[in-house]
C-alpha cells in the first residue's frame, strides 16, 4: 500500500487511467467483432461499410498506444484479407 501523498496519487491515477485504457480496449475489441459478425453475413458491401469505421477506431486506439501499432495493422490486414476473399 502506498504511504506518502505522493504514491496515494499516482496509485489512484494509474487506477483511473487503467479503467480508461480497459474502456478503450473494449471498444477495439467490439469493432472488431462487428467486421467479423459482417463477414460472416455475407454481405461484402456491408462488411467494407463496417471495416471503415472499424479501422478508424483501432487507429485511433493505436495513436492512444493502448495497443501496439503493428497488432492493430495485422487485425485490419487480416480482416481485410477476409473481406476480399469473400468474392472467390
Amino acid at each position: 500500500m502506498a504511504n506518502s501523498a505522493q504514491a496515494r496519487k499516482r496509485a489512484r491515477q494509474a487506477d483511473k487511467q487503467r479503467d480508461h485504457n480497459a474502456s478503450l480496449r473494449s471498444t477495439l475489441r467490439t469493432a472488431i467483432k462487428r467486421v467479423r459478425k459482417a463477414i460472416e453475413a455475407g454481405d461484402k458491401t456491408a462488411a467494407q461499410g463496417v471495416f471503415q469505421q472499424s479501422v478508424a477506431v483501432i487507429d485511433r486506439i493505436a495513436d492512444k498506444k493502448i495497443v501496439h501499432k503493428n497488432k492493430a495493422s495485422r487485425h485490419k490486414s487480416r480482416l481485410s484479407a477476409q473481406i476480399k476473399a469473400m468474392a472467390a
